[in-house]
């Protein structure tokens, strides 16, 4: 997928702890969201991110999806892929992602979700839920799509051949 002009990409992120938020087991995680998000939104390319109550700790956790308070979600855009990937592949963050079997379970439906949006639109979680329910029934198109379906996704290629993540 291209990146239009004038639009942005949104990337959502579903997940469910392996413990409720105020586990021991899920400590570390949660101690660190604050500090993880915060460096997010100072990042060169950051746009938005959907928040959560802004309790101290809690960082998005409270955006939880249906009725399961572990099943949680996060919705950022970024101006484009490489600055998403600079977050992701090159600060702290990847520290936290490489750790995620220890918080996360290992959940068996497609849970990652990116779209081009068009510049100053902040999409809901419900839309966003809506694209990754159609990236998991009709497969990657313009609508809704993976890293392995961004050809500018370099950082992505490389970790994935290094670590098979």
């Amino acid at each position: 997928m291209r990146q239009p002009d004038g639009y942005h990409l949104a990337e959502l992120n579903v997940g469910r702890l392996a413990a409720p938020t105020d586990d021991p087991r899920v400590a570390e995680f949660m101690q660190n969201l604050d500090r993880v998000n915060g460096l997010g939104k100072r990042m060169p390319g950051f746009v938005w991110m959907m928040e959560g109550s802004g309790e101290p700790g809690t960082g998005n956790t409270d955006n939880n999806i249906g009725d399961d308070p572990q099943f949680v979600a996060n919705l950022t855009v970024w101006e484009d892929v490489q600055t998403l990937e600079t977050f992701v592949w090159d600060t702290v963050h990847r520290q936290f992602y490489d750790r995620r079997a220890e918080w996360f379970e290992l959940l068996k439906d497609q849970h990652f979700v990116m779209w081009f949006l068009p510049a100053g639109h902040r999409p809901t979680l419900d839309e966003a839920l809506q694209r990754l329910n159609d990236l998991r029934g009709n497969g990657p198109s313009e609508r809704a799509f993976g890293w392995a379906d961004l050809p500018q996704a370099t950082r992505w290629r490389e970790m994935r051949c290094k670590e098979g993540v």
